[in-house]
């Protein structure tokens, strides 16, 4: 579909407004939302949206209310003293709604040593801005909110319902997009700026977060042999989780998900133990994440994790008096696959190539997102469209300038597409 003389101008607006929507990303980037820390950045973008025009209101997440919910992540912290930012405009109007949702948390960046430049100071170089945060995915949200604003000052407003959200806790729980939603916030297609690129993600992995927890037996190390090291128990686990991992991967792949070598990853993401350097270790705990195949429940992923341990109970003589503690918190998101065929989806595809003369590639991620609480909460159509990242969750993280510049517009074109517009 070519390009009309008015999309012509409301891309011209979207490239005038590009620099202070890069700003906006560095503002961002410097306030280091991770969990618990999450308070400067709402502050950050709620005066932004605010000095934008954009009737912004403050969701909250409480616990009580949320925890019946079955797609409720259960957490081990208190989130009632959080809120979740969402834009409505012409939430009464008549025609179709547009979601546009993204995450304002970030993963921890320690140890800063091992970063060229301190993570929460972002830089430029060579074509890419680094910063925790800056691809996952706060130059996303910087991209949905200057696109509504680039309508605005090309001379257009938008006369149909338009939600933007920009949420917490994405990182850990889900339970920010999960608040929105159970309040009301939704509609009919979502996007979500996720950095995979402009591609047309078509589908995602399950995932499951879990603790595990031994308790051994304290002595003082000159009589090692008499006690029990905690930390050395707990590491007995691991292989019987990597069998686990190994059956998922071959025995479950389904879909597009058998042409993609080892989608369904265990990591062991933390391990803390002991107290005292010469004494034998009572206890250590680990945490860990696993992936599993659309199709497979929570519950049935939580089961083989279960089963797992219990064979290690049952067949290594370590547990034979006290069996490990294993504790569920944090995702438990089941996968699925994206409806291509969704008109939002045809209609992006389209958008995608009116600006760049090709066809968007499908992505089928091995990780999750907030996507799935659209998905699972009420069908709701959707797909993640966003920039072009490196590093993320890693060290030295960065995303590219120009990518940005392109999801604006993108998300320019197609607000220009699906909603009704009127001059001002």
């Amino acid at each position: 579909m070519s390009l009309t003389e008015r999309e012509s101008d409301l891309l011209t607006s979207a490239d005038a407004v590009f620099p202070d929507a890069l700003a906006f990303v560095e503002d961002m980037v410097k306030t280091y939302a991770v969990l618990g820390q999450e308070q400067a950045v709402l502050n950050c973008v709620e005066s932004q949206m605010a000095d934008l025009g954009l009737p912004v209101t403050r969701v909250g997440m409480h616990k009580a209310e949320l925890a019946e919910h079955p797609l409720y992540a259960p957490v081990p912290w208190d989130h009632d003293s959080k809120y979740n930012l969402v834009a409505c405009l012409n939430p009464q109007a008549v025609g179709k709604t547009l979601v546009f949702n993204g995450h304002l948390d970030v993963v921890p960046a320690d140890p800063f040593d091992m970063w060229t430049s301190a993570p929460n100071e972002p830089w430029r170089h060579d074509g890419w801005l680094y910063g925790r945060g800056a691809g996952d995915m706060q130059a996303g949200v910087a991209a949905m909110i200057y696109a509504v604003h680039a309508i605005k000052q090309a001379g257009f407003q938008v006369t149909s319902p338009l939600t933007v959200q920009a949420v917490v806790e994405e990182e850990c729980s889900g339970n920010g997009a999960l608040a929105c939603l159970h309040q009301g916030f939704g509609g009919d297609f979502v996007l979500i700026p996720e950095p995979f690129g402009p591609t047309l993600y078509s589908g995602q992995i399950g995932v499951l977060w879990f603790k595990l927890g031994v308790r051994g037996k304290p002595v003082h190390v000159q009589a090692a042999g008499t006690g029990i090291n905690a930390i050395e128990k707990l590491q007995r686990l691991i292989p019987w989780l990597q069998d686990l991992e190994a059956e998922l991967n071959e025995q479950h792949r389904v879909g597009p998900y058998r042409e993609i070598d080892h989608p369904f990853n265990l990591n062991i993401g933390a391990i803390a133990g002991g107290n005292w350097p010469s004494s034998v270790p009572a206890f250590a705990e680990m945490e860990g994440r696993i992936g599993f195949p659309p199709g497979m429940t929570a519950n049935d992923i939580m089961q083989r994790v279960s089963h797992c341990i219990d064979q290690a109970c049952l067949r290594d003589p370590a547990f034979a008096e006290e069996r490990p503690v294993l504790r569920f918190h944090g995702f438990r998101s089941e996968g699925h696959l994206v409806d291509t065929g969704n008109p939002g989806i045809e209609l992006l595809s389209q958008c995608h190539h009116s600006l760049t003369g090709a066809d968007p590639e499908p992505y089928w991620s091995t990780a999750t997102t907030d996507l799935r609480a659209f998905h699972f909460y009420n069908r709701t159509g959707g797909t993640c469209y966003g920039p072009v990242a490196k590093n993320i969750h890693g060290v030295d993280e960065c995303v590219n300038i120009e990518s940005i510049r392109h999801v604006l517009r993108a998300y320019v074109l197609f607000i220009s597409r699906w909603c009704q517009l009127e001059p001002l």
